[in-house]
Protein backbone atom coordinates (compact mmCIF):
# COMPACT_ATOMS: atom_id res chain seq x y z
CA UNK A 1 0.00 0.00 0.00
CA UNK A 2 1.20 3.24 -0.85
CA UNK A 3 2.81 5.13 2.38
CA UNK A 4 1.43 8.23 1.71
CA UNK A 5 -1.95 6.41 0.71
CA UNK A 6 -1.37 4.37 4.24
CA UNK A 7 -0.98 7.71 6.16
CA UNK A 8 -4.02 10.06 4.81
CA UNK A 9 -6.19 6.81 5.73
CA UNK A 10 -5.01 6.66 8.98
CA UNK A 11 -5.91 10.65 9.32
CA UNK A 12 -9.12 9.50 8.14
CA UNK A 13 -9.90 7.01 10.64
CA UNK A 14 -9.14 9.31 13.48
CA UNK A 15 -11.95 11.63 12.10
CA UNK A 16 -14.44 9.06 11.09
CA UNK A 17 -14.13 6.82 14.40
CA UNK A 18 -15.49 9.56 17.26
CA UNK A 19 -18.78 10.21 15.31
CA UNK A 20 -19.51 6.50 14.34
CA UNK A 21 -18.82 5.50 18.46
CA UNK A 22 -21.44 8.61 19.24
CA UNK A 23 -24.05 6.94 16.37
CA UNK A 24 -23.14 3.85 17.90
CA UNK A 25 -23.94 4.29 21.71
CA UNK A 26 -27.30 6.34 20.94
CA UNK A 27 -28.50 3.51 18.93
CA UNK A 28 -28.00 1.46 22.29
CA UNK A 29 -29.11 3.88 25.14
CA UNK A 30 -31.54 6.27 23.36
CA UNK A 31 -32.60 5.54 19.88
CA UNK A 32 -32.54 1.78 19.38
CA UNK A 33 -31.95 0.42 15.60
CA UNK A 34 -31.95 -3.02 13.53
CA UNK A 35 -29.17 -5.02 13.15
CA UNK A 36 -29.24 -4.07 9.42
CA UNK A 37 -29.44 -0.10 9.49
CA UNK A 38 -26.65 -0.15 12.19
CA UNK A 39 -24.50 -2.84 9.51
CA UNK A 40 -25.80 -0.27 6.61
CA UNK A 41 -24.43 2.82 8.81
CA UNK A 42 -20.57 0.60 9.57
CA UNK A 43 -20.28 -0.23 6.34
CA UNK A 44 -21.09 3.37 5.00
CA UNK A 45 -18.26 4.80 7.71
CA UNK A 46 -15.72 2.07 6.38
CA UNK A 47 -16.58 3.74 2.87
CA UNK A 48 -15.73 7.10 4.11
CA UNK A 49 -12.66 6.42 5.85
CA UNK A 50 -11.34 4.99 2.12
CA UNK A 51 -12.84 7.53 0.57
CA UNK A 52 -11.36 10.45 2.49
CA UNK A 53 -8.04 8.52 2.42
CA UNK A 54 -7.68 8.71 -1.15
CA UNK A 55 -9.60 11.78 -1.85
CA UNK A 56 -7.04 13.66 0.17
CA UNK A 57 -4.49 12.47 -1.27
CA UNK A 58 -5.55 13.08 -5.07
CA UNK A 59 -6.51 16.88 -4.14
CA UNK A 60 -2.62 16.79 -2.27
CA UNK A 61 -1.27 15.21 -6.24
CA UNK A 62 -3.54 17.15 -8.41
CA UNK A 63 -5.99 19.84 -7.11
CA UNK A 64 -3.71 22.01 -5.56
CA UNK A 65 -0.92 22.26 -7.98
CA UNK A 66 -3.14 22.68 -10.98
CA UNK A 67 -5.10 25.96 -8.84
CA UNK A 68 -1.72 26.98 -7.16
CA UNK A 69 -0.05 27.12 -11.22
CA UNK A 70 -2.81 28.90 -12.50
CA UNK A 71 -2.78 31.46 -9.48
CA UNK A 72 0.55 31.87 -10.13
CA UNK A 73 -0.12 32.39 -14.13
CA UNK A 74 -3.00 34.33 -13.56
CA UNK A 75 -0.47 36.99 -11.21
CA UNK A 76 1.63 37.52 -14.16
CA UNK A 77 -0.87 38.40 -16.48
CA UNK A 78 -1.16 42.37 -17.47
CA UNK A 79 -4.37 42.40 -19.33
CA UNK A 80 -6.92 42.66 -16.45
CA UNK A 81 -10.66 41.62 -18.86
CA UNK A 82 -8.16 38.10 -19.69
CA UNK A 83 -8.21 37.49 -16.12
CA UNK A 84 -11.67 38.65 -15.14
CA UNK A 85 -13.08 36.02 -18.17
CA UNK A 86 -10.24 33.26 -17.11
CA UNK A 87 -11.62 33.22 -13.62
CA UNK A 88 -15.17 33.85 -14.23
CA UNK A 89 -15.29 30.53 -16.60
CA UNK A 90 -12.88 28.33 -14.00
CA UNK A 91 -15.11 29.27 -11.17
CA UNK A 92 -18.35 28.34 -13.00
CA UNK A 93 -17.19 25.17 -14.41
CA UNK A 94 -15.90 24.00 -10.69
CA UNK A 95 -18.90 24.83 -9.22
CA UNK A 96 -21.07 23.21 -12.00
CA UNK A 97 -18.79 19.69 -10.85
CA UNK A 98 -19.49 20.26 -7.14
CA UNK A 99 -21.67 17.12 -5.62
CA UNK A 100 -22.82 19.11 -3.04
CA UNK A 101 -24.66 21.52 -5.29
CA UNK A 102 -26.43 18.65 -7.21
CA UNK A 103 -27.65 17.22 -4.02
CA UNK A 104 -29.11 20.45 -2.81
CA UNK A 105 -30.51 21.13 -6.19
CA UNK A 106 -32.65 17.94 -6.00
CA UNK A 107 -33.74 19.23 -2.70
CA UNK A 108 -35.59 22.70 -3.93
CA UNK A 109 -38.44 21.16 -6.78
CA UNK A 110 -39.93 24.42 -7.36
CA UNK A 111 -37.45 25.91 -9.22
CA UNK A 112 -35.43 23.31 -11.95
CA UNK A 113 -32.69 21.70 -10.62
CA UNK A 114 -30.24 23.70 -14.11
CA UNK A 115 -31.75 27.10 -13.78
CA UNK A 116 -30.31 26.83 -10.11
CA UNK A 117 -26.78 25.09 -10.94
CA UNK A 118 -26.22 27.91 -13.10
CA UNK A 119 -27.23 30.44 -11.25
CA UNK A 120 -25.22 29.44 -8.51
CA UNK A 121 -22.29 28.71 -10.74
CA UNK A 122 -22.79 32.33 -12.53
CA UNK A 123 -22.76 33.71 -8.48
CA UNK A 124 -19.09 32.03 -8.04
CA UNK A 125 -17.38 33.00 -10.72
CA UNK A 126 -18.34 36.52 -10.20
CA UNK A 127 -17.12 36.64 -6.99
CA UNK A 128 -14.20 34.39 -7.63
CA UNK A 129 -13.51 37.38 -9.81
CA UNK A 130 -13.55 40.18 -7.27
CA UNK A 131 -11.57 37.37 -4.83
CA UNK A 132 -8.72 37.62 -7.67
CA UNK A 133 -8.69 41.20 -8.12
CA UNK A 134 -8.92 41.83 -4.43
CA UNK A 135 -5.60 40.25 -4.55
CA UNK A 136 -4.13 41.73 -6.89
CA UNK A 137 -4.68 45.42 -6.16
CA UNK A 138 -4.07 44.52 -2.49
CA UNK A 139 -7.74 45.58 -1.09
CA UNK A 140 -8.56 44.76 2.72
CA UNK A 141 -10.53 41.63 2.82
CA UNK A 142 -12.26 42.65 5.78
CA UNK A 143 -13.96 45.99 3.78
CA UNK A 144 -15.30 43.61 0.93
CA UNK A 145 -16.63 41.46 3.49
CA UNK A 146 -17.93 44.06 5.09
CA UNK A 147 -19.73 45.59 1.74
CA UNK A 148 -21.00 42.09 0.05
CA UNK A 149 -22.68 41.08 3.55
CA UNK A 150 -24.13 44.09 3.77
CA UNK A 151 -26.25 43.64 0.56
CA UNK A 152 -26.53 39.60 1.43
CA UNK A 153 -28.75 41.11 4.04
CA UNK A 154 -30.68 44.22 2.32
CA UNK A 155 -31.64 41.65 -0.06
CA UNK A 156 -32.56 39.22 2.18
CA UNK A 157 -35.41 41.18 3.39
CA UNK A 158 -36.96 41.34 -0.10
CA UNK A 159 -36.48 37.10 -0.46
CA UNK A 160 -39.68 34.29 0.47
CA UNK A 161 -39.07 33.76 4.08
CA UNK A 162 -39.56 29.86 2.39
CA UNK A 163 -36.57 30.40 0.75
CA UNK A 164 -34.08 32.08 2.72
CA UNK A 165 -32.69 29.07 4.70
CA UNK A 166 -32.43 27.75 1.41
CA UNK A 167 -30.47 30.52 -0.04
CA UNK A 168 -27.85 30.51 2.90
CA UNK A 169 -27.20 27.28 2.87
CA UNK A 170 -26.13 27.27 -0.96
CA UNK A 171 -23.11 29.38 -0.22
CA UNK A 172 -21.93 26.72 2.14
CA UNK A 173 -22.70 23.50 -0.16
CA UNK A 174 -20.82 25.08 -2.84
CA UNK A 175 -17.65 25.34 -1.32
CA UNK A 176 -17.29 21.59 -1.11
CA UNK A 177 -14.89 19.08 -1.95
CA UNK A 178 -13.75 19.84 -5.15
CA UNK A 179 -13.78 23.80 -5.10
CA UNK A 180 -12.22 24.17 -1.95
CA UNK A 181 -8.65 22.02 -2.76
CA UNK A 182 -8.60 24.04 -5.93
CA UNK A 183 -9.96 27.56 -5.18
CA UNK A 184 -7.31 27.79 -1.91
CA UNK A 185 -4.00 26.46 -4.12
CA UNK A 186 -5.03 29.46 -6.62
CA UNK A 187 -5.49 31.63 -3.68
CA UNK A 188 -1.53 30.68 -2.64
CA UNK A 189 -0.45 30.94 -6.37
CA UNK A 190 -1.65 34.79 -7.03
CA UNK A 191 0.19 35.57 -3.78
CA UNK A 192 3.51 33.41 -4.63
CA UNK A 193 4.43 35.70 -7.03
CA UNK A 194 3.85 38.97 -4.55
CA UNK A 195 7.29 39.46 -2.60
CA UNK A 196 5.67 42.41 -0.32
CA UNK A 197 4.84 41.43 3.53
CA UNK A 198 0.95 41.04 3.64
CA UNK A 199 1.18 38.50 0.61
CA UNK A 200 0.38 35.28 3.11
CA UNK A 201 -2.49 36.75 4.76
CA UNK A 202 -4.10 37.40 1.30
CA UNK A 203 -3.68 34.07 0.03
CA UNK A 204 -6.81 32.90 2.20
CA UNK A 205 -9.95 34.70 1.71
CA UNK A 206 -10.86 33.09 -2.00
CA UNK A 207 -12.85 30.83 -0.47
CA UNK A 208 -14.74 33.27 1.66
CA UNK A 209 -15.02 35.64 -1.40
CA UNK A 210 -16.79 32.64 -3.17
CA UNK A 211 -19.07 31.70 -0.90
CA UNK A 212 -21.08 34.99 -0.70
CA UNK A 213 -21.74 34.82 -4.76
CA UNK A 214 -24.36 31.78 -4.59
CA UNK A 215 -26.22 33.30 -1.52
CA UNK A 216 -26.65 36.52 -3.25
CA UNK A 217 -27.36 34.61 -6.46
CA UNK A 218 -30.28 32.51 -5.07
CA UNK A 219 -31.65 35.53 -3.03
CA UNK A 220 -32.45 36.74 -6.36
CA UNK A 221 -33.50 33.66 -7.92
CA UNK A 222 -35.95 32.99 -5.46
CA UNK A 223 -37.66 36.65 -5.73
CA UNK A 224 -37.79 35.95 -9.20
CA UNK A 225 -39.03 32.65 -9.04
CA UNK A 226 -41.46 33.37 -5.57
CA UNK A 227 -41.15 29.55 -4.48
CA UNK A 228 -44.41 29.10 -2.44
CA UNK A 229 -44.70 25.39 -0.84
CA UNK A 230 -41.22 24.22 -1.56
CA UNK A 231 -40.69 20.52 -0.42
CA UNK A 232 -37.77 18.51 1.12
CA UNK A 233 -38.06 14.54 0.23
CA UNK A 234 -36.09 13.03 2.88
CA UNK A 235 -33.53 9.54 2.69
CA UNK A 236 -34.98 6.63 3.12
CA UNK A 237 -33.80 3.62 5.12
CA UNK A 238 -33.54 0.71 3.00
CA UNK A 239 -35.21 -2.83 4.18
CA UNK A 240 -32.07 -5.11 4.54
CA UNK A 241 -31.94 -8.70 6.11
CA UNK A 242 -28.90 -10.31 4.82
CA UNK A 243 -25.21 -9.04 4.26
CA UNK A 244 -26.35 -9.69 0.64
CA UNK A 245 -29.24 -7.41 1.27
CA UNK A 246 -26.96 -4.65 1.90
CA UNK A 247 -24.05 -5.08 -0.75
CA UNK A 248 -27.15 -4.95 -3.35
CA UNK A 249 -27.79 -1.86 -1.60
CA UNK A 250 -24.14 0.00 -2.18
CA UNK A 251 -24.14 -1.96 -5.59
CA UNK A 252 -27.11 -0.32 -6.31
CA UNK A 253 -26.40 3.61 -5.52
CA UNK A 254 -22.20 3.61 -6.64
CA UNK A 255 -23.10 3.82 -10.26
CA UNK A 256 -25.21 6.70 -9.28
CA UNK A 257 -22.46 7.89 -7.73
CA UNK A 258 -19.94 7.14 -10.41
CA UNK A 259 -21.46 8.60 -12.72
CA UNK A 260 -22.30 12.12 -10.77
CA UNK A 261 -18.81 12.34 -9.73
CA UNK A 262 -17.43 11.72 -12.83
CA UNK A 263 -19.13 14.76 -14.86
CA UNK A 264 -18.20 16.76 -11.68
CA UNK A 265 -14.40 15.98 -11.98
CA UNK A 266 -14.48 15.68 -15.95
CA UNK A 267 -14.52 19.67 -16.19
CA UNK A 268 -11.74 19.98 -14.00
CA UNK A 269 -9.74 17.45 -16.24
CA UNK A 270 -10.76 19.41 -19.69
CA UNK A 271 -9.58 22.92 -17.63
CA UNK A 272 -6.36 21.33 -16.86
CA UNK A 273 -5.57 19.97 -19.98
CA UNK A 274 -6.31 23.50 -21.82
CA UNK A 275 -4.15 25.48 -19.35
CA UNK A 276 -1.38 22.47 -19.72
CA UNK A 277 -1.47 22.66 -23.85
CA UNK A 278 -1.44 26.90 -23.26
CA UNK A 279 1.59 27.60 -20.91
CA UNK A 280 3.34 23.93 -21.38
CA UNK A 281 3.80 24.86 -16.99
CA UNK A 282 4.35 20.97 -15.83
CA UNK A 283 6.75 18.61 -16.93
CA UNK A 284 5.81 15.11 -18.06
CA UNK A 285 6.54 13.59 -14.37
CA UNK A 286 4.19 16.13 -13.19
CA UNK A 287 1.82 15.68 -15.66
CA UNK A 288 1.73 11.92 -14.72
CA UNK A 289 1.79 12.63 -10.94
CA UNK A 290 -1.38 14.94 -11.68
CA UNK A 291 -3.88 12.34 -13.73
CA UNK A 292 -3.18 9.91 -10.86
CA UNK A 293 -4.10 12.46 -8.64
CA UNK A 294 -7.25 13.08 -10.74
CA UNK A 295 -8.14 9.07 -10.39
CA UNK A 296 -7.72 9.08 -6.70
CA UNK A 297 -9.71 11.94 -6.58
CA UNK A 298 -12.23 10.31 -8.19
CA UNK A 299 -11.77 6.94 -6.41
CA UNK A 300 -11.93 8.98 -2.77
CA UNK A 301 -15.55 10.91 -4.07
CA UNK A 302 -17.36 8.34 -5.20
CA UNK A 303 -16.70 6.22 -2.31
CA UNK A 304 -17.08 9.13 -0.18
CA UNK A 305 -20.39 10.38 -1.20
CA UNK A 306 -21.63 6.17 -1.54
CA UNK A 307 -20.72 5.74 2.30
CA UNK A 308 -22.78 9.13 3.14
CA UNK A 309 -25.35 8.64 0.49
CA UNK A 310 -26.53 5.26 1.55
CA UNK A 311 -25.12 5.07 4.98
CA UNK A 312 -24.82 8.07 7.00
CA UNK A 313 -28.04 9.99 5.67
CA UNK A 314 -30.94 7.67 6.50
CA UNK A 315 -29.73 7.41 9.93
CA UNK A 316 -29.45 11.01 10.48
CA UNK A 317 -33.19 11.48 9.62
CA UNK A 318 -33.47 8.54 11.64
CA UNK A 319 -32.06 10.00 14.86
CA UNK A 320 -33.75 13.47 14.41
CA UNK A 321 -37.16 11.49 14.17
CA UNK A 322 -36.78 9.07 17.12
CA UNK A 323 -35.22 11.89 19.78
CA UNK A 324 -37.82 14.67 18.60
CA UNK A 325 -40.44 12.25 19.22
CA UNK A 326 -39.59 10.79 22.62
CA UNK A 327 -39.74 12.64 26.38
CA UNK A 328 -35.88 13.22 25.35
CA UNK A 329 -36.28 15.78 22.86
CA UNK A 330 -34.07 18.62 24.53
CA UNK A 331 -31.59 16.21 24.62
CA UNK A 332 -31.41 16.88 21.03
CA UNK A 333 -29.41 20.52 21.53
CA UNK A 334 -26.50 18.34 24.01
CA UNK A 335 -26.12 16.04 21.37
CA UNK A 336 -26.39 17.76 18.17
CA UNK A 337 -23.31 19.67 20.05
CA UNK A 338 -21.26 16.39 20.46
CA UNK A 339 -22.21 15.76 16.62
CA UNK A 340 -20.96 18.53 15.64
CA UNK A 341 -17.81 18.39 17.30
CA UNK A 342 -16.70 15.55 16.05
CA UNK A 343 -18.68 15.24 12.11
CA UNK A 344 -16.53 18.53 11.16
CA UNK A 345 -13.21 16.66 10.93
CA UNK A 346 -14.70 13.98 9.24
CA UNK A 347 -15.19 16.81 6.31
CA UNK A 348 -13.00 15.58 3.22
CA UNK A 349 -11.71 19.29 2.82
CA UNK A 350 -11.24 20.18 6.18
CA UNK A 351 -8.07 18.43 6.26
CA UNK A 352 -6.53 19.98 3.47
CA UNK A 353 -7.31 23.87 4.68
CA UNK A 354 -5.89 22.85 7.80
CA UNK A 355 -2.73 21.34 6.73
CA UNK A 356 -2.46 24.52 4.03
CA UNK A 357 -2.78 26.85 6.70
CA UNK A 358 -0.06 25.24 9.00
CA UNK A 359 2.03 25.18 5.80
CA UNK A 360 1.46 28.69 4.64
CA UNK A 361 2.25 30.11 8.25
CA UNK A 362 5.34 27.80 8.96
CA UNK A 363 3.11 26.18 11.66
CA UNK A 364 2.94 29.01 13.77
CA UNK A 365 -0.92 28.35 13.28
CA UNK A 366 -0.75 24.51 14.01
CA UNK A 367 -3.50 22.10 12.18
CA UNK A 368 -4.39 20.60 15.86
CA UNK A 369 -5.16 24.60 16.83
CA UNK A 370 -7.15 24.57 13.54
CA UNK A 371 -9.44 21.28 14.43
CA UNK A 372 -9.97 22.11 17.71
CA UNK A 373 -11.56 25.88 16.68
CA UNK A 374 -13.37 24.38 14.06
CA UNK A 375 -15.18 21.54 16.42
CA UNK A 376 -16.44 24.08 18.81
CA UNK A 377 -17.20 26.39 16.15
CA UNK A 378 -19.61 23.55 14.58
CA UNK A 379 -20.47 21.94 18.03
CA UNK A 380 -22.09 25.48 18.64
CA UNK A 381 -23.90 25.81 15.14
CA UNK A 382 -25.22 22.59 15.28
CA UNK A 383 -26.47 23.03 18.87
CA UNK A 384 -28.22 26.29 17.34
CA UNK A 385 -29.84 24.31 14.95
CA UNK A 386 -31.43 22.18 17.14
CA UNK A 387 -32.74 24.56 18.88
CA UNK A 388 -34.30 26.25 15.82
CA UNK A 389 -35.85 22.90 14.83
CA UNK A 390 -37.37 22.25 18.02
CA UNK A 391 -38.55 26.25 18.83
CA UNK A 392 -39.10 27.37 15.04
CA UNK A 393 -37.49 30.62 16.32
CA UNK A 394 -36.07 32.52 12.97
CA UNK A 395 -33.07 32.10 11.26
CA UNK A 396 -32.38 36.08 11.17
CA UNK A 397 -32.32 36.16 15.23
CA UNK A 398 -29.31 33.84 14.80
CA UNK A 399 -27.39 34.66 11.56
CA UNK A 400 -27.74 38.75 12.23
CA UNK A 401 -25.76 38.70 15.28
CA UNK A 402 -23.14 36.14 14.21
CA UNK A 403 -22.31 38.29 11.24
CA UNK A 404 -22.04 40.78 12.83
CA UNK A 405 -19.63 40.01 15.83
CA UNK A 406 -17.36 38.20 12.72
CA UNK A 407 -17.27 41.70 10.32
CA UNK A 408 -16.64 43.31 13.82
CA UNK A 409 -13.77 40.63 14.77
CA UNK A 410 -12.25 41.17 11.16
CA UNK A 411 -11.08 44.95 11.96
CA UNK A 412 -9.47 43.79 15.20
CA UNK A 413 -7.29 40.45 14.37
CA UNK A 414 -4.53 40.01 12.51
CA UNK A 415 -5.37 40.11 8.70
CA UNK A 416 -4.40 36.43 8.02
CA UNK A 417 -6.85 35.20 10.68
CA UNK A 418 -9.35 37.13 9.02
CA UNK A 419 -9.29 34.91 5.34
CA UNK A 420 -8.58 31.48 7.56
CA UNK A 421 -11.63 31.92 9.12
CA UNK A 422 -13.96 33.26 6.59
CA UNK A 423 -12.47 30.64 4.10
CA UNK A 424 -13.02 27.92 7.26
CA UNK A 425 -17.17 28.32 7.10
CA UNK A 426 -17.00 27.44 3.85
CA UNK A 427 -14.92 24.38 3.80
CA UNK A 428 -16.64 23.52 7.38
CA UNK A 429 -19.97 23.04 5.65
CA UNK A 430 -19.47 20.25 3.50
CA UNK A 431 -20.91 17.05 2.26
CA UNK A 432 -21.50 15.62 5.87
CA UNK A 433 -23.38 18.56 6.87
CA UNK A 434 -25.95 18.21 3.86
CA UNK A 435 -25.88 14.27 4.08
CA UNK A 436 -26.01 13.98 7.74
CA UNK A 437 -27.06 17.32 9.56
CA UNK A 438 -29.40 18.16 7.66
CA UNK A 439 -31.51 14.83 7.68
CA UNK A 440 -31.26 14.56 11.06
CA UNK A 441 -32.74 18.30 11.51
CA UNK A 442 -35.49 17.30 8.93
CA UNK A 443 -36.24 14.26 10.98
CA UNK A 444 -36.45 16.47 14.31
CA UNK A 445 -38.91 18.79 12.33
CA UNK A 446 -41.31 16.48 10.60
CA UNK A 447 -41.69 14.70 14.40
CA UNK A 448 -42.87 18.29 15.55
CA UNK A 449 -44.64 19.07 12.70
CA UNK A 450 -42.40 22.37 12.37
CA UNK A 451 -41.76 23.72 8.24
CA UNK A 452 -38.98 21.76 7.23
CA UNK A 453 -38.05 25.24 4.56
CA UNK A 454 -37.94 27.71 7.16
CA UNK A 455 -37.21 25.53 10.20
CA UNK A 456 -34.51 22.67 9.34
CA UNK A 457 -33.00 24.47 6.07
CA UNK A 458 -30.79 26.77 7.63
CA UNK A 459 -28.28 24.24 9.22
CA UNK A 460 -25.54 24.39 6.56
CA UNK A 461 -25.77 28.39 6.55
CA UNK A 462 -25.12 28.09 10.63
CA UNK A 463 -22.13 25.20 10.13
CA UNK A 464 -20.69 28.07 8.10
CA UNK A 465 -20.87 31.19 10.19
CA UNK A 466 -19.72 29.76 13.59
CA UNK A 467 -16.37 29.67 12.58
CA UNK A 468 -15.73 32.57 11.77
CA UNK A 469 -15.93 33.87 14.94
CA UNK A 470 -14.20 30.66 16.22
CA UNK A 471 -11.05 31.13 14.98
CA UNK A 472 -10.88 35.13 14.93
CA UNK A 473 -11.03 34.54 18.94
CA UNK A 474 -8.53 32.43 18.35
CA UNK A 475 -6.58 35.30 16.12
CA UNK A 476 -7.59 37.54 19.23
CA UNK A 477 -5.76 35.21 21.39
CA UNK A 478 -2.73 34.97 19.47
CA UNK A 479 -2.55 38.57 18.87
CA UNK A 480 -2.33 39.35 22.76
CA UNK A 481 0.21 36.44 23.26
CA UNK A 482 2.34 37.71 20.84
CA UNK A 483 2.06 41.34 21.98
CA UNK A 484 2.69 39.55 26.03
CA UNK A 485 6.23 38.02 24.66
CA UNK A 486 7.03 41.32 22.87
CA UNK A 487 6.66 42.63 25.97
CA UNK A 488 8.43 40.49 28.20
CA UNK A 489 11.58 40.12 25.25
CA UNK A 490 11.39 43.94 25.67
CA UNK A 491 11.81 43.47 29.29
CA UNK A 492 14.62 41.06 28.70
CA UNK A 493 16.64 43.05 26.46
CA UNK A 494 16.37 45.86 28.40
CA UNK A 495 17.70 43.66 31.55
CA UNK A 496 20.42 42.56 29.61
CA UNK A 497 21.33 46.16 28.91
CA UNK A 498 21.51 47.15 32.10
CA UNK A 499 23.73 44.63 33.19
CA UNK A 500 26.35 45.72 30.71
CA UNK A 501 25.98 48.58 31.54
CA UNK A 502 26.85 47.88 35.05
CA UNK A 503 29.58 45.74 34.17
CA UNK A 504 30.78 48.38 31.89
CA UNK A 505 31.15 51.10 35.02
CA UNK A 506 32.25 48.71 36.98
CA UNK A 507 35.45 47.82 34.24
CA UNK A 508 35.83 51.30 34.42
CA UNK A 509 35.82 52.08 37.54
Amino acid sequence: MNQKLKEKTLESLSAVLPITAIVLILSIFLVPMEIGTVAMFLVGALMLIIGMGFFQLGAEMAMMPLGEGMGVQISKSKRILSIVLVVFAVGTIITIAEPDLQVLAGQVPSIPSNVLIWTVAVGVGVCLVLAVLRILFKVSLSTMLMILYGIVFLISFFTPSNFLSVAFDSGGVTTGPITVPFIMAMGVGLALVRSDKNASDDSFGLVALSSIGPILAVMLLGIFYNPQGSSYVPAEIATVVTTQDIVREFMRALPVYAKEVLFSILPIVAVFLIFQITTRRYQRKQCIRMTVGFVYTYIGLVLFLTGVGVGFAPVGSLLGSELASSRFKWLLIPVGMLIGYYIVKAEPAIQVLNHQVESVTNGSISASAMNRCLSIGVAISVGLAMLRAITGISIYWILIPGYVIAIVLSRIVPKIFVGIAFDSGGVASGPMTSTFLLPLCIGVCEALGGNIMTDAFGVVALVAMTPLIAIQIMGVAYKLKSKKSDKIDGLSADGIDEILDLEEEYQHE
